[in-house]
């Protein structure tokens, strides 16, 4: 009797499981696993070419609607942020720049665009014209409020070669999205050194400031910043997982030591000196 009901129960489990099988599966594809990319995100993204150098004699027009090298805007002696956009952009691009503006403003004057850097903010709609891209400069110097930085923050496009060409050197992937139709793109700026070299990334569309300051003092070898930024940018290490600087503890440690034992000398040089005075005067007798 025990065998009978057992075998009952096991049939109407498996008959159930069929059952809800059956019922669930509509012909429809089975939704993404959770390491699948959503068709929308393919062929867009960042791959980091850090310690790439990016072509600067690519012809491209300023906002003014000058055609120019893009090394002109490069010195040998500023460090460059790149932040690739499109000026037309319903919605990423200007939380992009209206991030990185926030993180700009917050910095001190001696940080305003001009004076340690310069910020190029590049279109990779190859259609959109230097009339656009002058409108979204007036837009932004506006939000930015800081006199003199119009001169070192450019706003640029170019024709169809060269923004492939710029945006591929960058590692920037972005493509066309005929349903929303309007670009697919991620978000980050890009700190380039003074000679045209890719230094680090920035993703995102909010950004610490001090991230943004050690980044560009990085790209420069510590020659833009004060002491203190230089002894920030010894303990701070970019952390690619988290997209920004982390304390180093080991450096830490190591300048706490420096600074015990300097604190020690100047403590035992009075002793030293006395201990010194003392023998001579001995010595004199």
């Amino acid at each position: 009797m025990k065998t009978k009901t057992m075998g009952a129960v096991l049939t109407t489990a498996v008959l159930v499981l069929f059952s809800a099988s059956a019922q669930a599966y509509d012909g429809k594809p089975a939704p993404m696993v959770a390491n699948e990319q959503p068709k929308e995100l393919e062929g867009v993204g960042i791959d980091e070419k850090l310690g790439t150098k990016i072509d600067l004699t690519l012809k491209v027009k300023d906002d003014n609607g000058q055609e120019v090298a893009l090394g002109s805007f490069f010195d040998g002696k500023h460090p460059v942020i790149i932040s690739p956009v499109y000026f037309s952009c319903p919605g990423l691009c200007n939380f992009h720049l209206n991030g990185l503006t926030d993180a700009l403003k917050l910095m001190d004057k001696d940080w305003t665009i001009g004076k340690k850097f310069k910020l190029l903010s590049v279109s990779f709609d190859s259609k959109e014209t230097p009339d656009l891209a002058a409108n979204k400069k007036q837009t932004y110097m506006k939000l930015y409020d800081r006199a003199g930085s119009e001169k070192e923050w450019h706003f640029i496009t170019a024709d169809e070669s060269t923004v492939q060409a710029m945006m591929q050197s960058l590692g920037f992937k972005f493509r066309w999205d005929e349903k929303a139709q309007e670009w697919a793109h991620a978000s980050a700026a890009i700190v380039i050194t003074p000679d045209g070299t890719i230094s680090r990334y920035l993703p995102g569309i909010m950004f610490n400031p001090q991230d943004i300051k050690i980044a560009l003092n990085e790209a420069t070898d510590g020659k833009i910043g004060t002491f203190v930024d230089s002894l920030v940018l010894y303990c701070f290490k970019y952390d690619p997982h988290q997209s920004k600087y982390t304390l180093v503890a080991f450096n830490v440690m190591k300048m706490g030591g420096a600074v015990m034992v300097l604190v020690m000398v100047i403590w035992l040089l009075p002793v030293w000196i006395r201990a010194r005075r003392e023998q001579n005067n001995t010595a004199g007798r």
